[in-house]
């Protein structure tokens, strides 16, 4: 089995303001990549499990909204493995977007 994939995201929006805009954004940010689409998305508190397709694979894992920061973690296909860098720093740059604009 393959190492999870993390992205730990900072702000300071506190939790509840984080959450609130996630919620708002996930679907948002995942319709803009055309070959993902979210089978799945769960909210128990302040932890999201979802399970995700992208290239005819599924991925899934957790996102975690703390007071400080976000931190997800996936678990990806050995397909979609060869493209774990390029998802974490795609990940980064929404999350960072998405946690430090004015909304």
């Amino acid at each position: 089995m393959s190492a999870p994939l993390i992205v730990s995201i900072p702000h300071r929006l506190g939790r509840d303001e984080a959450m609130r805009r996630l919620k708002a954004g996930l679907s948002r940010a995942a319709s803009s990549v055309p070959v993902l689409s979210v089978d799945e998305e769960h909210w128990d508190d302040n932890r999201m499990t979802f399970r995700v397709r992208a290239l005819g694979q599924i991925a899934a894992g957790h996102l975690d909204v703390e007071d400080a920061y976000v931190r997800l973690e996936v678990t990806l296909p050995w397909l979609l493995q060869r493209f774990a860098e390029v998802a974490q720093i795609a990940i980064q740059k929404s999350g960072q977007l998405l946690l430090t604009k004015r909304s």
